[in-house]
């Protein structure tokens, strides 16, 4: 994400929202007001205002006004909270960029403000993503050693083999259970960067019952 965040507040003009967009090159600025988030103003909102003025209408104009979805407030505003789409889609610190994607995708945005205990604290774009994405193997391999085998699942160095080729993971080893066999490849497959996981873990055997009590009480 981007941590230093350019925001403007629901009393600023759109004709400055405009020049702060065009002077840092971003197509989209969170609006805040007492710290939250209110709303987002992007390219588009400012777009809509090259419609035109707004028109005096009757109902009929209303009617079809509403079949074609125009919006005539937003087509009157003057300020970035007149213009601003809200609520805004945010998304917490702590999740994923897998989570991130998700969120886009499936909310057909462009950019998610990112908050910790409800205050901003960055904003992750579709670049971003896309940055993160373009990772070497060799970091993540990293994050997948330390982030996912050793921090999410308490697994060792070395217990699980994690072989890498253009963002292709190979996954070799014994785990103890055929749920750790699903869970596994799903989390490394979230961390960015990764294209696609080939998971050959198996499971571990158990131990004949004979076997097995004198690992409790030991030899008779």
């Amino acid at each position: 994400m981007t941590a230093n965040v350019l925001t403007v507040g629901p009393e600023t003009p759109l004709k400055e929202v405009a020049q702060l967009l065009s002077e840092h090159g971003v197509s989209g600025v969170p609006v805040v007001e007492k710290g939250a988030v209110v709303g987002i103003v992007s390219e588009a909102d400012i777009v809509a205002k090259e419609r035109g003025p707004v028109a005096k209408r009757g109902r009929l104009a209303e009617w079809f006004a509403r079949r074609r979805r125009v919006d005539y407030e937003r087509l009157a505003a003057r300020t970035a909270g007149e213009a601003m789409t809200s609520p805004a889609i945010t998304i917490d610190s702590w999740q994923s960029a897998a989570n991130a994607a998700a969120t886009m995708l499936d909310r057909d945005v462009d950019r998610l403000p990112v908050l910790k205990d409800g205050k901003l604290v960055g904003i992750v774009t579709r670049a971003d993503l896309v940055r993160a994405f373009s990772r070497s193997d060799e970091e993540i391999e990293h994050d997948i050693r330390e982030d996912v085998l050793l921090r999410s699942f308490w697994i060792p160095e070395g217990k699980i083999q994690v072989a890498i080729r253009d963002g292709e993971v190979t996954l070799t080893g014994t785990v103890e259970s055929d749920l750790m066999t699903e869970l596994l490849p799903e989390a490394i497959q979230s961390v960015p960067g990764v294209v696609a996981v080939q998971s050959q873990l198996r499971v571990r055997p158990e131990p004949e019952d004979s076997q097995r009590y004198e690992r409790l009480v030991g030899p008779r």
